[in-house]
């Protein structure tokens, strides 16, 4: 009896790996194999197969390199996956995930997502979005914080301020601050000539060597700092280790005292329970990911999704007008006050804007005290992701004396307030659309769905921090955990026998 005979009696005819099998058969493996024969490398095991190994280990919540190249010398469906072919080494899989697999697995994963479509498992309709913090695999005690590399910058620009008028008044040079600290080390290499740099107990440095030992140290700080601000990128934070990582608040905080650590923000988006997209930020809030992730979305997919439900966290009048000018598409957003706004205590907190008399007419506001809130400017002001949006400022005519002060600003002076106008607006249409039937069904949807598929990426398949490091790598990773994801959800939909179904229905008190 052949071996390839006896595997394939082994394996179920319902079992996930031959669902795998033909799911993946279908898919364009162009993008890899071009990988490949740009690298001039032979392959022993073939691109495809080494794919399927690594879809099918993610799918059963194996990550290590090791534990899957066990696996294909002992576990009967990843030796049905290989077919006859050799079982890889561990190195073999990391040669491939880290250097061959970044050029096609968003490819691969979104081809996945076109085929869904196909069998109408999905319909481009109903997209929920959230997102989650990742621990990137860095040292927690790597950081290399903005603020205190600016303060040291600061410090050795005076360092190099003092030294150079200390080098002219020694030497007689008319070096400023324009001429570079290699132009100003040449000239004392020059001066130096002939003079024996010692080094070691019991010696005694001359003054222009320690004067030269010095400048070296200058420049070598100066272009670390240099390299640091590069790497910053916007961000206040990154590790050494991960320079990619921004370090951020975490769920499963190791010191228990809001310690942060080196991550990753996943975004994920959701229809009909499987991941449809997916993509890694280094912003730590929510809010600045939404575009970037419906545009990376968009730009892979060939259909663009009708509505687009998410949470408080990515409220903002940037995410706002964005959907405002995308034809054919509503934003379901819940406002950050929504669920605050139900409570007795905010409702009768008058110093609240959103329970003060607003006389449109006049365009001002009026306090608890009787007092007129007036409009006194109105100009641009710039988000950190450049957006700029128009805010008024009001200020109170008289707080002197007010009783209710304390309560309402923590300001000496009067009270200031800015206000968009136009955020009010886009939230109170939002308000409108997420309380109607549509918006409450889908918003228990988000619920269900994309917070769902997060508690199963990391409880049930462990995956709670990342092996490899580098956002390029980082994102073939989770690429690999959502195509695994999918294959699951398809395969236990099938056994369900619940295959079509898109939304839940809320159940009624």
């Amino acid at each position: 009896m052949k071996i390839e005979g006896f595997y394939e009696k082994i394996v179920l005819a319902d079992d996930k790996v031959r669902l795998l099998e033909e799911v993946l058969e279908r898919l364009d493996f162009t993008k890899l194999y071009r990988a490949y024969s740009a690298d001039g490398r032979p392959a022993k095991t073939s691109p495809k197969t080494m794919f399927k190994l690594l879809v099918y280990a993610n799918s059963e919540g194996i990550y290590s390199s090791r534990d899957i190249a066990e696996r294909c010398r002992r576990d009967i469906n990843y030796l049905w996956l290989l077919n006859d072919e050799p079982a890889p080494s561990h190195n073999t899989i990391n040669r491939f995930r880290n250097k061959y697999l970044p050029y096609a697995a968003e490819d691969l994963f979104c081809q996945l997502v076109e085929y869904l479509y196909e069998i109408g498992e999905i319909q481009f309709e109903n997209l929920f979005v959230d997102g989650t913090k990742i621990e990137a695999n860095a040292n927690k005690y790597s950081f290399v914080w903005k603020k205190s590399t600016n303060k040291y910058q600061a410090r050795l620009a005076k360092k190099i301020k003092n030294f150079i008028e200390y080098i002219n008044r020694e030497y007689g040079y008319s070096f400023t601050e324009e001429n570079t600290l290699n132009d100003i080390y040449k000239v004392l290499i020059r001066k130096a000539d002939g003079i024996e740099f010692v080094h070691g107990k019991g010696k005694r440095k001359t003054e222009i060597q320690r004067q030269i030992e010095l400048l070296q140290q200058f420049i070598s700080t100066q272009a670390k700092y240099e390299m640091y601000n590069e790497t910053f990128k916007g961000r206040n934070s990154f590790s050494k280790t991960d320079p990619d990582a921004t370090f951020m608040h975490m769920k499963d905080d190791h010191m228990r005292n809001a310690q942060l650590k080196p991550g990753y923000n996943l975004q994920i988006g959701v229809e009909s329970q499987y991941i449809v997209g997916m993509d890694i930020s280094k912003e730590r809030s929510d809010t600045l990911t939404l575009i970037p992730f419906m545009e990376r979305l968009e730009s892979n997919l060939s259909k663009k999704f009708e509505r687009v439900i998410a949470d408080a966290g990515y409220e903002s009048e940037e995410n706002y007008t964005y959907f405002e000018n995308k034809d054919g598409q509503t934003c379901f957003i819940k406002p950050t006050n929504y669920e605050r706004s139900k409570t007795r205590k905010y409702k009768s907190n008058m110093n609240l804007r959103e329970n003060m008399p607003y006389d449109a007419q006049k365009d001002e506001y009026i306090c608890k005290n009787g007092k007129k809130l007036v409009a006194t400017y109105t100009g641009p002001q710039k988000t950190k992701s450049g957006y700029e949006r128009q805010v008024t400022y009001y200020e109170c005519e008289n707080c002197e004396g007010c009783p209710y002060k304390k309560g309402c600003t923590r300001a000496k002076a009067n009270r200031k307030m800015q206000v968009s106008k136009k955020f009010i607006a886009q939230r109170e249409d939002s308000r409108e659309k997420i309380t109607s039937e549509l918006g409450i069904k889908l918003r228990v949807n988000r619920s269900i769905q994309v917070e769902g598929a997060f508690g199963v990426l990391k409880w049930d398949y462990n995956f709670k921090r990342f092996l490899l490091r580098g956002e390029k790598k980082v994102r073939t990773e989770v690429l690999l955990a959502g195509l695994g994801y999918n294959i699951n959800k398809l395969h236990n939909k099938i056994q369900k026998d619940c295959c079509g179904s898109h939304l839940f229905e809320p159940k009624s008190a």
